[in-house]
C-alpha cells in the first residue's frame, strides 16, 4: 500500500519522478501513469448526480483483486531500469501470476520476440567495435558520423548504417540535450505561424510560450516559461516533475490573472500546445493562436534565447528551479517574480 502513495505525492510537484520513484519503491514509469489517469479523471471525482447516488458499493473482493494487480505490475516494472531488450526478454517469467501477454505489454515487447534468437556477430566486427568502445570513455560527445570518420582513419571502410548498428549494439549514445520535448500533437489543433513580418511595437501584443527542463541533484524537472515579445518580461513560469496541459494551461491563466490577455500567444507544436485544453483555454479568452512551423525552433527566438540564460548565463536561476522544500526555504515562488 506504501507504492499507491507515490500518485498523490507526484501531483505535489514537490519531488522529482526519480525521487519519488526510490522513495516509494516505484517505478517512474508507474507514477506518470497514475498522476496521468488521475487528472484525466479529475473532474468526475467531484460530479454529483442522483444516479451515483443509488449506485451499488464496490465490490471489497474485486478492489483487493485490481490492487493486488497492480502490486504485481509494479514490482514486475521495478526491473526496467536500464534494461536492454535481451534483457527484457529473460524477466518473462513462465510461472509468474501475469500472463504473458500482459507480461509482454509491460515490457513494450511482441509475443513472437519472445522466440527470436539473434545471429552472432562476426569476428570483424567484433574487432571493429571495439574501437568506438575505447574511444567512447574519452569522446562521449562524438556520435555515429564522427565514429566513422575515426574509424576511416583507422583504416576501416565503414558507412554510417554499420557504425550506427554496432554502437546500438553495444548501447553507446553521444551524449546531448534530452529529453525530447516536441512530440506533436493531433493535426486538428495545429494552427499557422502569425509573426511573420508582424510590427510588435507594444506589451501585451504578443506573448511566446515553452518547455524547457531543469537538472536536478537527483533526476530533472520540467520548467515553462511565458515571455512578453515586446518588453522581453517573463510574465509567468512554473516547474513540475511532468508535462501535462493542464499544467501548463494553470500557468496561462495565473499570467493572464496578474498582466493582463494578449493579442496572440505563440508556441511549437509540442503535444501540450497541440491539444484540446490548450486551444479551448485560449479560445474561451479570445486569444490567436500562432505555432512555428515545424523544425523552425527560430520561429519561437525570444523564448529560446531565455532558455541560453537560464540554463548557461544566469547560476542564480537553478537556485529558483529547485523543487520544494529547497524553493520555500530559499523563499522563491513561482511566477514572474524571480525568473529574470
Amino acid at each position: 500500500m506504501l507504492a499507491l502513495a507515490g500518485g498523490p505525492e507526484a501531483l505535489k510537484d514537490k519531488e522529482t519522478l526519480a525521487e519519488l520513484s526510490r522513495k516509494f519503491e516505484v517505478h517512474p514509469t508507474m507514477i506518470g501513469k497514475w498522476k496521468q489517469e488521475f487528472l484525466s479523471r479529475a473532474a468526475s471525482l467531484f460530479e454529483k448526480s442522483s444516479e451515483a447516488e443509488h449506485q451499488e458499493q464496490i465490490d471489497p473482493d474485486q478492489l483487493y483483486a485490481k490492487i493486488g494487480r497492480l502490486e504485481l505490475e509494479n514490482e514486475f516494472l521495478k526491473k526496467l531500469e536500464e534494461a536492454g531488450l535481451n534483457e527484457l526478454r529473460s524477466m518473462i517469467d513462465t510461472d509468474s501470476k501475469l500472463s504473458l501477454r500482459a507480461q509482454c505489454e509491460l515490457l513494450g515487447l511482441h509475443r513472437s520476440g519472445l522466440y527470436y534468437q539473434s545471429a552472432e556477430e562476426s569476428e570483424e566486427n567484433l574487432r571493429l567495435m571495439r574501437l568506438p568502445d575505447e574511444r567512447y570513455l574519452n569522446y562521449p560527445t562524438e556520435g555515429v558520423l564522427q565514429m566513422q570518420d575515426y574509424l576511416r582513419a583507422q583504416g576501416y571502410q565503414v558507412n554510417h548504417k554499420r557504425v550506427r548498428r554496432l554502437l546500438r549494439k553495444m548501447g553507446l549514445m553521444a551524449i546531448f540535450p534530452k529529453p525530447n520535448l516536441s512530440k506533436s500533437g493531433k493535426a486538428e489543433y495545429v494552427y499557422a505561424y502569425l509573426l511573420r513580418n508582424l510590427e510588435i511595437n507594444q506589451s501585451n501584443q504578443v506573448w511566446q510560450i515553452d518547455i524547457t527542463y531543469i537538472p536536478m541533484a537527483k533526476g530533472f524537472m520540467y520548467l515553462v516559461a511565458i515571455i512578453d515579445v515586446y518588453s522581453r518580461f517573463v510574465v509567468g513560469w512554473d516547474i513540475s516533475n511532468s508535462m501535462e496541459a493542464d499544467w501548463v494551461a494553470a500557468t496561462l491563466e495565473a499570467a493572464l490573472t496578474r498582466h493582463g490577455k494578449p493579442l496572440i500567444i505563440n508556441s511549437d507544436q509540442g503535444s501540450q500546445f497541440t491539444c484540446k485544453k490548450w486551444v479551448e483555454c485560449l479560445q474561451g479568452h479570445t486569444i490567436q493562436i500562432s505555432m512555428d512551423g515545424k523544425g523552425r525552433a527560430i520561429d519561437n527566438v525570444y523564448i529560446e534565447r531565455l532558455w541560453r540564460t537560464v540554463k548557461y548565463e544566469a547560476d542564480q536561476i537553478r537556485s529558483a528551479c529547485l523543487p520544494e522544500p529547497t524553493r520555500e526555504r530559499m523563499g522563491v515562488v513561482s511566477g514572474s517574480e524571480g525568473l529574470l
